[in-house]
């Protein structure tokens, strides 16, 4: 009885850890056939541009005043840091090589994704789990309109386009941010300042910055659109919909930022 015991306790624990995984690895399937299903059909006929008009405007230009302030604020901040950091080893010249290469390397693309996730994915998952939950998406399909075509592939492409232009655009206004601060608090000659930054960037840096930019924005409208399609139980299903696709929007930016960091630089 008691060798029985304890047969019964390790299939317990293994069992205990094999749900999770096992569930874990079948939900990267489900998302990685979505996606794939998704680019499938996006790729063939009709196709719907007025939508991804619709997509752009709402991803990218109205991102724009929070990316733009983010940015700012940060580029700022990041200055203000490195110079006080480096005072302690009389290094306060690395501010403007730093403050460009971290905006454009990693705080620009990062910063923008997530706080485009935080707007954009939610959104997603919100309005497409409320057609689900009220049987919109049913009735397209009774219209023989494919719902892949013309509600998941417009916002993933609007998404990939949107965001490397939002990323540029704050890269911008950070590195215009540390040059303000830098110039009229810190004393930083402009002219000084401008030459080292241009200097130290290179076409590698900016191409790197584009390319996770793309990625991220494949991520935030995959996991938005993911949890909206996927959604089930009414209002409390679309909530829990909208918490969940900006949770694995943050996660996977995170993650990818890591894996192409690592990839580039490494």
């Amino acid at each position: 009885m008691g060798e029985a015991g304890a047969i019964n306790t390790v299939i317990s624990l293994f069992a205990a850890i094999g749900r999770p995984v096992i569930s874990a690895f079948a939900t990267i399937g489900r998302i990685a056939l979505f996606a794939l299903t998704t680019i499938r059909r996006a790729l063939t006929p009709p196709y719907y541009p007025i939508r991804l008009l619709e997509q752009l405007l709402s991803i990218g230009w109205y991102s724009l005043p929070v990316v733009a302030l983010t940015a700012a604020f940060t580029g700022m901040a990041l200055a203000q840091q490195i110079y006080t950091g480096g005072m302690r080893f009389n290094a306060q010249s690395t501010v403007p090589a730093i403050v460009v290469i971290g905006m454009v390397r990693e705080l620009g693309p990062v910063l923008t994704g997530l706080m485009v996730a935080g707007r954009v994915s939610s959104a997603m998952a919100a309005e497409i789990g409320t057609m689900r939950v009220t049987e919109q998406i049913d009735a397209m399909v009774t219209l023989r309109t494919d719902p892949y075509r013309y509600l998941i592939a417009p916002r993933l492409f609007a998404s990939i386009i949107a965001l490397p232009l939002l990323v540029c655009v704050a890269n911008v206004i950070g590195i215009f941010g540390g040059y303000l601060l830098s110039v009229y608090k810190l004393g930083f000659n402009p002219a000084g300042y401008l030459e080292m930054t241009a200097n130290i960037l290179e076409s590698d840096d900016i191409v790197m910055s584009l390319v996770k930019a793309a990625v991220f924005g494949f991520f935030i409208a995959l996991m938005g659109c993911y949890a909206g399609v996927r959604t089930a139980g009414g209002a409390a299903g679309v909530g829990r919909a909208t918490t969940d696709a900006v949770v694995w929007a943050f996660v996977l930016i995170l993650l990818s930022n890591l894996i192409l960091t690592v990839a580039a630089f490494g």
